[in-house]
């Protein structure tokens, strides 16, 4: 481990909403910076400005804030290394473009796109390198003269990596090991154009993480190929010495079948890929979003931790604090991570059950208020006590308790003909006259005088019960029988056993 103070970057492109796996990226990030007491920046890599949307970048702060994913310096937070957009770092990387240039490590390239398109056509598997770069029209072939002159006419141009041929390149990596590659597999990446005078992600990379003192480089498994090329800009700037550790995550993979995790499966499967809700400013078009699904963050935390990673024992429900002190990058998986979204569903039911009756209550009472109900907070809480074991959302609380707040109007056509028995009205007529005189209305003691009285009677325990349930909530479901009454109260049960009897007989 660097002996230098940590410090870790999240540098997402504000192209569109946050994917679910970029989520993954920042929080490993996260737990990696608050394990060992380090910095966690935000830095936006807006240097591709074709693909640049409105509202992204607002979009992915604010899908880590609520997921408590916090950051130290950056974008919106500040700091002592910015500026935080690459997009207003031109002047620096122009700096070091021309450090490369001038130290022979990289070249000017004045090959037009159709130029390229023609080199490719007439040679199979062109590569843009070592065996080609003289056959090209860059500076390595033309006079010194002829570029100056292109350049002064404003000729637009690329600057490329002038990579030496069969080098062994290494690649130290925290969660794959010693990666060896050689470099004549890889290209002469560009690393600057001049129509918008800004570098690509390569070069911008290395300067910023160089510049922001990032010691460990923390990212998808979509970034490896890259590496090489990495280290040899940190070699080809000096900057071997103070170059970052690198780690390489797994990828997400489709629920089913083979491949990367895209918002197709997630509109074919019915789970959403995206943090927060995303509207597309283009298309208008509305992608669902973890929030607004219903999940509580905590939950999607602890589901997206353990998507690649383990805490090295059987534990699964974790909370921010303990995945901060189990995290290890030594337990990250090198292989893709299928994502199971049951699971997720899982999770945030279990994180229903640990929340308070009065903190699930509170998340309960705008869907009663948008369901028209009126109902006092002692009395929500006492129903979200009985009746959260049963959902893995808050929002599903409506249709298994809907009848704690509204009595039923219609009945369950299939529970009435296998529940109510021709019997059943006189029955619950006496059911009725049993529970007026019952004080107090309480449940173990009117669960014992109602049994009692069935059992006097010679009735079918089963029938009477039945038949009460379907009359108290309007189907056959809900939870324990004299749980439904004591909550409802006695005028409430008796009217709705009465309305029952007035409606089915």
């Amino acid at each position: 481990m660097s002996q230098r103070k940590i410090r870790v970057r999240f540098a997402p492109s504000p192209t569109g909403p946050l994917h679910i796996g970029g989520v993954r990226t920042a929080l490993y990030n996260y737990l990696f910076a608050k394990q060992h007491g380090g910095d966690f920046v935000l830095r936006i890599e807006d240097t591709d400005s074709q693909r640049f949307v409105p509202g992204a970048e607002k979009y992915i702060i604010e899908s880590l804030d609520w997921l408590g994913i916090r950051f130290d310096e950056g974008v919106s937070f500040g700091g002592n290394y910015g500026p935080y957009r690459q997009s207003e770092r031109r002047a620096i990387y122009k700096e070091y473009v021309d450090q490369l240039l001038s130290d022979g490590k990289a070249y000017i390239a004045f090959d037009t796109p159709e130029e390229l398109d023609k080199k490719r056509q007439e040679t199979a598997n062109f590569q843009y390198d070592a065996s080609t770069r003289m056959q090209m029209r860059n500076s390595l072939k033309l006079e010194e003269s002829e570029v100056e002159r292109l350049v002064k006419e404003g000729c637009q141009y690329v600057v490329r990596i002038k990579i030496e041929p069969d080098e062994e390149v290494v690649v130290n990596d925290l969660i794959r090991g010693k990666v060896t590659i050689n470099s004549s597999v890889l290209d002469d990446k560009v690393l600057y154009k001049s129509a918008d005078q800004l570098p690509t992600y390569h070069l911008a990379n290395i300067v910023d993480d160089h510049l922001m003192k990032i010691t460990h480089v923390i990212r998808g498994e979509e970034w490896l190929p890259s590496a090489p090329l990495h280290v040899l800009l940190y070699r080809g700037l000096g900057w071997e010495e103070s170059m970052p550790e690198f780690a390489h995550l797994p990828l997400l993979l489709k629920p089913e079948g083979n491949g990367k995790l895209s918002k197709r499966d997630g509109d074919r499967l019915g789970f959403p890929v995206f943090p927060l809700e995303w509207k597309d400013p283009q298309t208008g078009d509305i992608s669902s979003g973890y929030r607004e699904s219903g999940y509580l963050p905590e939950a999607v935390v602890n589901f997206l931790a353990l998507l690649g990673w383990n805490p090295g024992d059987d534990q699964e429900i974790m909370n921010m604090v303990e995945l901060i002190q189990k995290f290890d990058l030594s337990h990250c998986s090198r292989s893709g991570a299928k994502f199971d979204y049951e699971k997720g569903k899982w999770f945030n039911h279990q994180y229903i059950l640990k929340k308070e009756n009065k903190e699930v209550a509170t998340l309960f009472m705008p869907i009663l208020k948008a369901n028209g109900v009126k109902a006092n907070e002692d009395y929500v809480e006492k129903v979200v006590g009985m009746m959260k074991e049963r959902v893995s959302f808050v929002k599903e609380l409506w249709d298994q308790a809907s009848f704690f707040f509204v009595a039923p109007e219609n009945y369950d056509e299939k529970t009435v003909k296998k529940r109510w028995k021709e019997n059943s009205s006189s029955q619950l007529s006496e059911l009725i006259e049993v529970l007026k005189v019952r004080e107090p209305f309480d449940i173990e003691g009117t669960e014992e005088e109602v049994k009692s009285w069935i059992e006097q009677k010679g009735y079918h325990l089963g029938n009477i019960m039945n038949a009460t349930r379907l009359a108290l909530v309007g189907e056959g479901k809900g939870p324990h029988i004299f749980d439904i009454t004591e909550a409802l109260g006695k005028e409430e049960s008796i009217r709705r056993i009465q309305r029952a009897i007035d409606v089915l007989k």
